[in-house]
């Protein structure tokens, strides 16, 4: 069993994936493990709670909405998927991924065919947009009048 740290890694990895980006990714592998739903893909809303401050007292922001499904493989092991949005292939595939990258077997395959790229274009998605609001920042300052 990999460790928790690493686990959560590649769910957030996962979950934040674009659909497209991951369904095209998995094709490459050309990967076709029997599996059976334990949980089909199922819609639902999450209430999301905010902080003043991060240390004030919690408020609500709003409502999410997000998909969740579990998979079991024939071998037993569990994957489990909470992604945002409405799309269920989505969540069926991140969780189908999440119980084969448990197994020895496909675990290096996928982390560096799938999880490690994925990370990849993440990064370079927030770095794009961290340079874009770097690009529009206005910084105020106060002149004094030598009066």
């Amino acid at each position: 069993m990999q460790s928790l740290q690493q686990r959560q890694r590649w769910m957030s990895v996962l979950a934040h994936s674009q659909p497209a980006q991951l369904r095209s990714h998995w094709q490459a592998l050309n990967l076709n493990p029997s599996y059976q739903r334990l949980r089909a893909p199922e819609i639902g809303l999450t209430q999301l709670l905010g902080r003043m401050g991060a240390t004030g007292r919690r408020f609500v922001l709003g409502d999410m909405t997000i998909t969740r499904a579990v998979v079991q493989l024939e071998n037993g092991a569990q994957g489990y998927s909470y992604v945002t949005g409405r799309d269920k292939e989505h969540a069926e595939l991140c969780a189908l991924i999440d119980a084969l990258l448990q197994q020895p077997a496909n675990h290096e395959l996928l982390q560096l065919q799938l999880i490690e790229p994925l990370a990849a274009l993440q990064q370079e998605q927030r770095q794009l947009r961290a340079r874009a609001v770097a690009a529009s920042r206005v910084d105020f300052f106060t002149l004094v009048r030598g009066d």
